[in-house]
């Protein structure tokens, strides 16, 4: 027993370390959310000359990445010791227990993530849970694409675990593609709810803010500046100028249905 005395001196450092990143992702996450309702409340704030907005944000998106990827680091060494200081007929017997329940295993794993996650974080997840069988816009490109292609999708499901979504583009493909239906799995960053249609609470984009837009006859989303808000109009539009849109040298102005706007994305590339 004298001699596992280091090893458990250093289990329990370990834990300590394992507290002190977890409590430290969700001080960053408190700080994520408090930029996601700033940015809600008065997203005009990122269009003023010095605003470093969303600059802070994706700081932080970094900073909370890296303390996750070291809280699994931590516990893959605290898993390792403690391995070695089970008995080998405990670690068989354990061994055969997981072998025989891999489903129970697994889902017990998943409730035990999500109840560490952040207040914040939860309901993001319980956010875009909620989104099954609604229309939302999608990137469907790569990360290194040349360009951004975003289109109205219907969601199928979203798995809480690798924060996925599966989605299905209704609008049947061209020919080469056989005319059928696409179907995607993209990251929760690849997707932006539509506004609801009966949420007269919605912050209106203003004039000149640049957004993201579906094109009027199209399930196709593109960059676009705002002429008009529907509070001025009193209507439920958004009256457009669609970039790469020109009509005899000028760009048309489009009306386009609030519901159907939603903020334009960090880097878009079109």
């Amino acid at each position: 027993m004298m001699s596992s005395a280091p090893d458990i001196a250093d289990i329990l450092d370990k834990s300590r370390e394992l507290d002190r990143l977890r409590k430290e992702q969700e001080d960053v996450l408190l700080e994520i959310n408090k930029m996601h309702k700033k940015l809600h409340n008065t997203p005009e704030v990122i269009e003023k000359p010095g605003d470093n907005s969303l600059t802070k944000l994706k700081s932080l998106y970094i900073q909370a990445k890296e303390l996750s990827e070291n809280e699994v680091h931590v516990s893959n060494l605290l898993v390792g010791q403690l391995d070695a200081l089970l008995p080998s007929g405990a670690m068989g017997q354990q061994r055969r227990r997981i072998e025989g329940g891999d489903q129970k295993r697994k889902r017990m794993k998943n409730d035990s993530d999500i109840s560490r996650l952040s207040p914040s974080m939860r309901n993001q997840l319980d956010t875009c849970a909620s989104l099954k069988g609604e229309q939302v816009a999608a990137r469907v490109t790569a990360e290194n694409a040349d360009k951004d292609e975003w289109f109205v999708v219907k969601v199928m499901h979203f798995d809480r675990e690798t924060k996925e979504f599966e989605v299905l583009d209704e609008e049947p493909g061209d020919d080469e593609e056989g005319g059928v239906q696409r179907k995607y799995k993209l990251h929760m960053s690849f997707i932006i709810p539509f506004p609801k249609r009966n949420d007269s609470s919605i912050p209106e984009f203003p004039p000149g803010r640049h957004v993201l837009a579906v094109y009027p006859g199209t399930t196709a989303l593109y960059k676009a500046t705002v002429v008009s808000t529907p509070r001025k109009r009193k209507t439920d539009d958004y009256l457009l100028e669609f970039d790469d849109d020109e009509e005899d040298g000028a760009l048309p102005q489009r009306t386009v249905p609030f519901h159907n706007v939603v903020p334009l994305p960090e880097g878009h590339r079109q």
